[in-house]
């Protein structure tokens, strides 16, 4: 059950454009003893599942977070399904050095996606890491096949390319570009199982989906590969998780995937964690009245957020 004492704000967010096919985030923002917290599963998600981000919001809102070992976390820029003029200019606006490209998507052509790509290695320059993101998306022939054309491009991982575990142990002896396990952890019983079975070189963690940070910086420490530290689309508050966990880690090997409040046209605080030339400083950032207000959709809208926020609570223990 959720603590007795927590103040509840549902909030709607408007993206900047289309991503995950959504045009908006909603989340139910928790203040409790120790800070805000952020309740934001996607609408596809079971209640079981939602479960997870809600114990990672009231973690937020109750808990102390660990000691963090920096101050400024290198995050990668966010490019969408976009047209390649859209990408370059993003990248090149955004300052940073690490690229996460979305590919894939059934309602864009192969061709459209390596111009992306290209259009991105050129904002980047010769010596910026550009990493693709497929959201499980491809057949293990179609990977292999479309990662030789993308290795012209110097792929640094390529982030969840097939559905299981079967097809990444595959599609690992088939390619020389590392392959990232998303889906895989955040949506299985046993999140280091594709470990285990060699089916993955990196684990991208994020600290909604995953329960919270302890829970990832305890999978983290159980990893035998390196971590990225990701996040689930969130605004500035469940962001703050991200960059609790990123903070503690012991080593970061690459840039966390911790900009994408970047892709939202408002934000519940008045100092946004946008980060600036690729780098996020470590802050915990609060939300304003006036902000919240602003943000509040409608009655019938909130109480719908609310009473899945209360029926995720059945799944906390």
């Amino acid at each position: 059950m959720i603590p007795d004492g927590l103040e509840l704000y549902p909030i709607r967010v408007p993206l900047r454009m289309r991503f995950r096919r959504v045009e908006h985030r909603d989340a139910v923002l928790i203040k409790g003893p120790c800070g805000w917290g952020e309740f934001s599963p996607f609408d596809e998600y079971p209640l079981d599942v939602a479960g997870r981000w809600l114990a990672a919001a009231v973690e937020l809102a109750c808990r102390e977070m660990p000691t963090q070992r920096r101050e400024v976390i290198p995050v990668n820029v966010t490019v969408p399904a976009v047209g390649p003029d859209v990408a370059h200019s993003m990248v090149g606006a955004s300052g940073a050095t690490t690229a996460k490209v979305k590919i894939g998507d059934h309602s864009r052509s192969e061709a459209e996606d390596l111009a992306r790509v290209k259009a991105v290695r050129e904002a980047l320059g010769p010596h910026g890491h550009i990493r693709v993101d497929v959201n499980a998306a491809w057949s293990v022939e179609t990977a292999a096949r479309r990662l030789e054309g993308l290795a012209a491009y110097g792929i640094q991982y390529v982030e969840q390319p097939v559905a299981t575990i079967e097809e990444m142990v595959e599609l690992r002896s088939k390619t020389p570009i590392p392959l990232a396990a998303d889906e895989l952890v955040r949506q299985s019983s046993d999140p280091l199982e594709v470990v285990e079975q060699g089916g993955a070189d990196v684990l991208i963690l994020k600290v909604q989906p995953m329960g919270g940070v302890a829970a990832v910086l305890d999978l983290a420490a159980r990893s035998t590969v390196p971590v990225v530290i990701s996040s689930a689309l969130e605004t500035s508050i469940g962001m703050y998780g991200g960059l609790a966990a990123a903070a503690a880690l012991p080593a970061l090997d690459f840039a966390c995937g911790l900009g994408t409040v970047s892709l939202m046209a408002d934000d519940p605080t008045p100092e946004p964690l946008v980060p600036q030339n690729g780098l996020l400083k470590v802050r915990r950032p609060e939300p304003s009245d006036d902000l919240l207000e602003r943000l509040k959709p409608p009655d019938s809208v909130s109480d719908q957020m609310l009473d899945r926020l209360s029926a995720a609570a059945e799944f906390l223990v």
